[in-house]
């Protein structure tokens, strides 16, 4: 018993470290959005041209492709598109905003998780949870009443963090029957054939954006795709299949901890925001303490 427990805790520390730096990766994600000039669609187009392409290069080399049924594709097809209209919004809001308001948006995702489950798995609602979600809600009204200059990137923000809530609750139910590299190249490709497919109306709307990368933008989307997609993503979805939903999610929550601190020692976006944002930063953090701790007490 004593080797098998050794085994078992071998594994789970490997699994937290690799969620812990898969979370890192993430934190950086924020700061190389506002780092690329190009806007937020063709940011998120080229990013998933990239990253499908290192994934498959990956796959081919190490034989990792395996035989899943047009049901199983489609699945994959509906998370990758839902991925990719995230990501879209979550860029949207670091343009029309910044990395800092961005990320705290999106660090409601864990909220906006609790109160979709209960929708998905068709069970009771935790009342406490609806009030600690109303909590994150009055402090997102704060950021966007007195920001009212950042009002776009704002619902933006919102937006990336529901949908991010929603793509976790899917992808938490088929990540454990297939290799994670293969998931992520079936998920992130469909993000990128569903962005093109988009595109012509996407132009028709805003025909004077720009598709064509500068020097650095080549560069920092280089680091985008392989370092905080390909490598944060691989180290993701390994992880979960070791780490629980409650683990997972208390580990997520440091993606917007890491992201504003780098968005504010890179930028020094703290002198362009006003009281409005602390308040409100102040309420979505006790919100996701206080999510945390009922949490704790449930497990």
């Amino acid at each position: 018993m004593e080797v098998i427990s050794s085994i078992l805790c071998k594994i789970m520390k490997n699994a937290l470290l690799k969620m812990h730096l898969a979370v890192f990766l993430w934190g950086f994600t924020g700061v190389l959005g506002r780092a690329i000039e190009l806007s937020e669609y063709p940011l998120v187009w080229y990013r998933t041209l990239i990253t499908s392409i290192i994934f498959l290069m990956i796959l081919i080399f190490r034989k990792e492709f395996k035989k899943i049924s047009r049901a199983e594709l489609f699945r994959f097809m509906r998370i990758g598109s839902i991925i990719a209209i995230h990501w879209v919004a979550f860029y949207g809001s670091i343009k029309y905003a910044n990395a800092s308001i961005a990320l705290t948006c999106l660090s409601t995702a864990g909220i906006f998780t609790a109160l979709l489950e209960p929708i998905v798995l068709k069970v009771k609602f935790n009342y406490k949870e609806l009030m600690v979600g109303f909590i994150a809600i009055i402090g997102m009204y704060c950021i966007y009443k007195f920001e009212i200059g950042y009002a776009t990137g704002i619902i933006l923000g919102i937006v990336a963090s529901l949908l991010s809530s929603i793509f976790t609750i899917m992808n938490k139910k088929i990540i454990g029957d297939y290799p994670s590299r293969m998931v992520a190249f079936y998920e992130i490709g469909s993000g990128f054939l569903f962005l093109t497919l988009l595109l012509p109306l996407y132009l028709y709307y805003f025909p004077t954006v720009s598709f064509t990368p500068s020097s650095m933008d080549w560069w920092w989307l280089f680091v985008l795709s392989l370092c905080c997609t390909v490598w944060g993503q691989s180290l993701a979805l390994s992880a979960l299949k070791k780490l629980s939903s409650f683990t997972t999610v208390l580990m997520v929550n440091l993606e917007p901890v890491y992201g504003i601190l780098l968005a504010i020692l890179i930028y020094h976006e703290n002198k362009d925001l006003g009281w409005g944002f602390y308040i409100g930063i102040s309420l979505i953090a006790f919100s996701v303490a206080l999510h945390t701790l009922m949490m704790m007490r449930k497990r």
